[in-house]
Parts: C-alpha cells; structure tokens; sequence
C-alpha cells in the first residue's frame, strides 16, 4: 500500500514543484532515496518523512500540501485512472458525495493492497454534510478536502469545504457545503473509454 502512495507523492511533488525538490525531499526523508517504486512495500513511516521533508522544503503547512495532493489525485497529469473510479460514483456531485462511504471498497477492489480508513458521511441537512474520516491515515481528511474540490469543479458544482481537523480519536472531520448542484458545465465523462 504504501508503494503506491509514496509514488503519488513522488509524481505530485515532481508534476507540480519540479524534479529538483524531488529530490531534496526524497534524500531529506531517507538518504539514498531517488524513486519510488509503486508496487514495493515501503516502512510505513517514510510517507510522513516525505510529507514532513516536503512540508519544510517548501516551508508550507502540512494541511495545505495535503489538500493539494487531494487535488492532485483527480487532476494530475496520469491521475486520469483514478478520476474515472471517482466518477463512478453517480452523475451528479450529490451521487458521488452520497456514495463516499462505498469508496474504500471500490478502492480495494481497482487496488487490493490499498486499503483507505472508512469514510462516514451524515446530512446535516439544507445541502451541509459532515464526512468522518475515519482513524488510520493521518492527513487523510485534509487530502480529501482536495480531492472534494477537484471533484466538485468536474461536477460543475459549487460546493463550501472546511478541514475540521483531527479528533483525539484520530478521526478526521470535513465539513461540506453543497452550495449549487450545477453552476457551471461539468467536464465530460464517458462510461466506456474511446
């Protein structure tokens, strides 16, 4: 699991600042460390290394770079897999919101290695939702708020997000807005690839 993740870091920190900071962070968060490889296990505190190593290089709040990572996973270049497992989750962004509880299952079965803390999703009613992101992943709730805004601009919705941080659980709270269901066009997405 952590293969795959590290290596998202790795093509979200080379896309986005450069192959230079790559590799300061990589050699930062272990000395000798240029690539990462996407199917090999890795010690599960390297991917903190990493983000702490890429936090402080870029002299950024971890929350942030998170969130950017979130939104990175649907709109990266080479991230395209994994929008179209997102988009799976109905027509419109209400579909999908209502549908992120099924998202760790429809991770396992793309990725069975990959195995995502539970998400919990309650209507709080006049379009305000809490997700729970459940205890497991630190940083988990803050790359979802990233990946809901992504989500929301291929819907063409508007939506309000808010990182609620973390509880001493370790569970983590988002809290979502669904201003408008259709503001603008939403991007196109075909069932079956041509």
């Amino acid at each position: 699991m952590y293969g795959l993740i590290n290596r998202a870091i790795e093509c979200f920190v080379t896309e986005t600042y450069g192959e230079a900071v790559w590799l300061r962070v990589a050699a930062r968060a272990q000395p000798g460390l240029r690539r990462i490889e996407a199917m090999l296990d890795y010690p599960p505190d390297l991917t903190m290394r990493l983000l702490d190593a890429l936090s402080q290089d870029l002299e950024r709040e971890l929350p942030a770079l998170l969130e950017d990572l979130g939104t990175f996973l649907v709109s990266g270049q080479g991230m395209v897999a994994i929008r179209r497992l997102l988009r799976f989750g109905g027509c419109e962004f209400l579909d999908f919101l209502t549908s992120l509880e099924e998202l760790p299952g429809r991770a396992r079965m793309a990725l069975p290695d990959l195995d995502l803390p539970g998400l919990d999703l309650l209507d709080e009613g006049e379009g305000c939702y809490r997700l729970t992101c459940q205890a497991g992943m630190p940083g988990y709730g803050a790359v979802m708020v990233g990946l809901l805004r992504a989500m929301a601009d291929e819907y063409g919705a508007l939506v309000l997000l808010d990182y609620g941080g973390e509880a001493p659980d370790g569970a983590e709270t988002v809290w979502i807005v669904l201003v408008e269901q259709a503001f603008a066009k939403a991007r196109a997405f075909e069932l079956v690839r041509q």
